[in-house]
């Protein structure tokens, strides 16, 4: 079967299967469970309605619960066995990730990612968004700082391997060290350093994504507040960081809180770098290092990630509703 006729399928399936669950889940609530007939007909009609909302989220909590809430107790469960599963050791694989220095390093650079990346692309999208709105070709930069986004991180540290190529021919750094006489560099076997080193490729892709959302919230301040502080004798500076920040302060919480999510989770970029040698391992490729030879430690550090994102994503959530008052 050719694959344009079965996404036809799949859709017509999908599709359908969801009118007719609507519309036979439906014709059952009215005409059988709760009939409108009889003494009982507006009770009736007051019980279906009052079944009808969890009826029509009945999908959506059966698919979360099953490819969500299930696997998370799962993994859970699965991370208190042995690598066979068939030997209770309860909290031994934690105990084991703990007593690990690699782990403790992982923990230690996903810190440092937590820190500097959403930090440096939130700044930066800010910066660039505010800049840019100042420019006739504005609209032009905007496209160019955007487009990194277009790119897989995959792709964008492929291009990266050769800003950092170990060779002044190639990489951009050793180039510049090569023309000031200096001895070519790894930068990617730097310790310490490396992981700042990777965090620009993230950093470079996220600041579009920040510019899109804060050059928006920017363009929604109120004029009448920004000619009142210039007429008061505000410069620039005063402007911008005493009028236009604290008034789109909740838009960059929720710009700083949802990079930092994707930096709880990113791997691509340091499984394709580096593949978390010289002391650059983070938890996700430190997960990936035991899921074919430890399945217990692998899915213990896989909700050790979901208790660290956790709580972003609570404030996360939290704010946006805060957005909505």
């Amino acid at each position: 079967m050719s694959p344009m006729l079965q996404g036809a399928i799949t859709i017509v399936i999908g599709v359908g299967g969801c009118i007719g669950y609507f519309y036979f889940a439906n014709l059952i609530l009215d005409k059988v469970i709760f009939p409108a007939r009889g003494n009982d007909a507006g009770r009736n009609i007051n019980r279906a309605n009052a079944v009808r909302p969890w009826l029509f989220l009945f999908p959506a909590i059966f698919a979360l619960g099953l490819y969500l809430v299930y696997p998370v107790v799962g993994s859970f469960i699965r991370s208190l066995y042995n690598r066979a599963g068939n030997e209770f050791i309860g909290f031994g694989n934690y105990a084991n990730l703990i007593a690990d220095e690699t782990f403790r390093t992982a923990f230690f650079n996903n810190f440092l990612w937590v820190l500097v990346v959403p930090a440096m692309a939130t700044f930066l999208g800010l910066l660039v968004a505010q800049l840019t709105d100042r420019l006739s070709w504005g609209n032009i930069a905007k496209s160019l700082i955007f487009m990194p986004m277009a790119i897989s991180f995959v792709g964008a540290s492929l291009i990266w391997k050769f800003v950092y190529a170990n060779d002044p021919d190639i990489g951009i750094i050793n180039a510049i060290r090569a023309s000031m006489g200096m001895d070519s560099v790894d930068p990617m076997q730097i310790p310490f350093w490396n992981n700042f080193f990777l965090m620009v490729i993230l950093i470079w892709i996220q600041t579009g994504f920040a510019m899109v959302i804060l050059s928006a919230a920017l363009r929604g301040i109120p004029e009448e507040t920004v000619e009142a502080a210039i007429i008061d004798g505000a410069n620039p500076f005063q402007v911008f960081f005493k009028i236009k920040v604290p008034q789109i302060m909740g838009t960059i919480v929720v710009v700083w809180t949802t990079i930092t999510i994707l930096v709880l989770k990113v791997f691509d970029i340091v499984y394709t770098m580096t593949g978390g040698n010289f002391g650059t391992e983070i938890l996700p490729s430190y997960m990936m290092s035991f899921m074919f030879r430890d399945d217990g430690r692998a899915t213990a550090v896989a909700f050790v990630i979901m208790l660290v994102v956790l709580p972003v994503m609570i404030w996360n959530i939290v704010q946006a509703r805060k957005e909505m008052r």
